[in-house]
């Protein structure tokens, strides 16, 4: 489990990039790079960090269901993600 205090920032950050999404896209097109620069460096869709929904843990990602490597063991274990299965040859 992730430290409730990153889980924070990483929430913080997720309102950020969306609240200055439409401004940042403006002052780009616009060449305005000063004016970016003025903007928070939260705001910046680059600072996000892809982390598991469930345990918040940053590597080991799988971007298709949105967890960790080893949550997605555990729950395809367990039979919770439907369509999963485990191999066997």
């Amino acid at each position: 489990m992730a430290k409730k205090s990153i889980e924070a920032r990483q929430r913080k950050r997720e309102r950020l990039v969306a609240q200055y999404a439409d401004k940042r896209k403006a002052l780009k097109e616009a060449g305005e790079l000063s004016l970016l620069d003025k903007l928070p460096k939260n705001s910046s869709k680059v600072r996000l960090r892809n982390r598991c929904a469930l345990t918040g843990r940053p590597r080991g990602y799988i971007r298709m269901f949105g967890i960790s490597r080893i949550t997605f063991r555990d729950l395809a274990s367990q039979g919770k993600i439907p369509g999963v299965t485990k191999a066997s040859w």
